[in-house]
């Protein structure tokens, strides 16, 4: 059963390995988590790599986009050029 479990985190791994890195971003640790989930919700280790990779991206495209939000909200306004 172990042995299922490292199958499939070392394909997640290799697939995750063939996308764009950006992309890849989140998926690894949330295909990790899902794949355990998964094991110990009746053997559905693949089925849960899938949907913690789907999920650990989403998460992580959510906060880049607060962080981006953020980072803008924070910057300081233009100034308007001084009237001659």
């Amino acid at each position: 059963m172990n042995s299922k479990i490292i199958a499939t985190m070392l394909c997640t791994l290799a697939l995750a390995g063939t996308a764009a890195g950006a992309n890849a971003k989140g998926c690894l640790k949330g295909a990790a988590v899902g794949a355990v989930a998964g094991h110990y919700a009746g053997h559905h280790a693949v089925a849960g790599a899938v949907g913690g990779c789907v999920v650990g991206r989403h998460m992580a495209n959510k906060k880049a986009a607060d962080q981006a939000a953020a980072a803008h909200a924070s910057a300081p306004a233009a100034q308007p050029a001084p009237a001659k």
